[in-house]
């Protein structure tokens, strides 16, 4: 191989090391933005979407507002949040099991409050696609969500 050659490899190397490395730090800088409960809480058949956050009037406090949408038949396991969760029913229908309650079903339109470090699940027990729209009043700096293993 001539110098010309050789030169070009590494150019070449070199610009798909420095798109690699940028694509890394992207999503990095992205992950660590919404929390890593966005980052990780993926499950399959349900996507989140963080819409927004914003720092509230009282110190050291969050609102995070996320759109879940659910494949038919998927579920979201037990969970909890280090605050409030607000929900309101885009479309579908849902079935929630929260600590303490006997399960709720809810359609579009309707609405549900979920108190701060309640264990809780969902599933769209509806015959399509089931979208919420979810809001959390969260501690900031603290994970947005905190997955229950081994819970019966």
């Amino acid at each position: 191989m001539n110098n010309r050659k050789v030169k070009q490899l590494k150019l070449e190397t070199m610009e798909k090391y420095k798109t690699f490395l940028w694509s890394t730090i992207t999503i990095f800088i992205l992950a660590l933005s919404f929390g890593p409960a966005e980052a990780i809480a993926q499950q399959p058949g349900i996507k989140r979407t963080a819409l927004q956050r914003q720092d509230l009037s009282v110190p050291g406090r969050e609102a995070i507002q996320v759109r879940i949408d659910f494949e038919k038949g998927a579920s979201f396991g037990k969970h909890s949040h280090p605050g409030e969760e607000l929900i309101y029913v885009l479309e579908g229908v849902f079935e929630y099991e929260i600590e303490g309650k006997p399960p709720v079903t809810l359609k579009a339109g309707d609405v549900l409050f979920i108190p701060a470090g309640k264990i809780h699940a969902a599933r769209n027990v509806g015959s399509n696609k089931a979208v919420e729209l979810a809001t959390y009043i969260v501690e900031k700096g603290k994970p947005v969500l905190k997955m229950v293993s081994n819970v019966p």
